[in-house]
């Protein structure tokens, strides 16, 4: 398959996402703000645990309350480390939903010290092994996508050289990923300078050298925020090669309208850009309970209501 309709596949995947409206429902008994069954105009993804208080702590009556209120996607970090029948149930629920399935982390064995600057082989297995296993749970689930993060700098390597062991890794991953369709999305983060993928142009460089319709940008709003801003402009720069959003406003990381970032204007770009992706809400609750939950929706609401 050629790179240019790979990804252009990947970015439309969402357009039969509203074909199943009037599949599996989770009305009754549950709590509603006006309006908001209509689905939103992003496909903003759900995961575990955000709407329990009103939809009790099973993940698919979770998945069920969130369509019900407009959502039409759904992410979760830790898919790998569900048994493989709970794996199949939340696909087939999903899928009888018309819902899109979002992001899941490649294992990296729970090694923490995994880092792919360090060119050592003994890491480089384990994120190949990592990559076999998420082509087998992405049959499960449906999935498209799937999240890798470099891991540590390895401080006594040049950076130039970390940066070619990590470019060398990737395209052995991309090489597992791309004949089962999957992208791995490359998540710059905020949380220690220890971490190698800090910056868009980073990422954006490295994507461009891997050169593998497998290896895009996750690029995720509150990370960005925290390490250089500049949002829109970043997502106009790295364009061509952002396949995935994530969202946390920021201070706090929590929904939109709970920090200084402008996420209607940031939907408003994105939405005009064309994008049918999701974008996963990889963020707290400001406010506990049903009303916090409530709150979230309302925020939702709010910040989609750019056209």
């Amino acid at each position: 398959m050629q790179r240019r309709n790979f990804v252009r596949q990947s970015l439309l995947a969402g357009t039969s996402v509203f074909a199943a409206a009037s599949a599996v429902s989770a009305k009754d008994n549950k709590e509603y703000i006006p309006g908001a069954e209509t689905p939103f105009h992003l496909n903003y993804a759900i995961h575990d645990g955000m709407f329990k208080n009103s939809a009790g702590k099973n993940f698919i009556d979770q998945i069920k309350f969130a369509y019900d209120n407009g959502f039409r996607a759904m992410e979760d970090n830790g898919m790998t480390g569900r048994p493989e029948n709970e794996q199949t149930k939340i696909g087939d629920a999903m899928a009888k939903l018309g819902m899109m399935m979002g992001v899941f982390v490649v294992d990296k064995g729970g090694n923490g010290a995994n880092t792919l600057a360090a060119g050592k082989q003994e890491y480089v297995d384990i994120f190949l092994k990592g990559c076999r296993q998420a082509a087998e749970v992405a049959k499960r689930v449906n999935a498209k996508w799937v999240t890798v993060v470099p891991g540590d700098f390895a401080r006594r390597l040049p950076i130039g050289i970390q940066t070619g062991n990590v470019i060398e890794g990737l395209k052995k991953g991309a090489a597992i990923l791309e004949p089962a369709n999957l992208i791995m999305v490359l998540e710059p983060l905020s949380d220690t300078p220890d971490l190698f993928l800090r910056t868009i142009d980073q990422a954006y460089m490295i994507c461009k050298a891997v050169n593998s319709p497998s290896c895009k940008i996750l690029f995720d709003m509150y990370h960005i925020q925290r390490n250089e801003g500049n949002i829109i402009n970043n997502i106009d720069a790295a364009w061509d090669e952002i396949a995935y959003f994530q969202i946390g406003d920021n201070p706090g990381r929590n929904e939109p309208t709970t920090g200084e970032m402008n996420y209607k204007n940031i939907f408003r770009h994105i939405y005009s850009k064309g994008y049918k992706g999701v974008l996963g809400m990889e963020h707290g609750n400001s406010i506990p309970g049903k009303e916090g939950e409530q709150a979230l929706i309302k925020a939702y609401r709010e910040s989609d209501s750019f056209m």
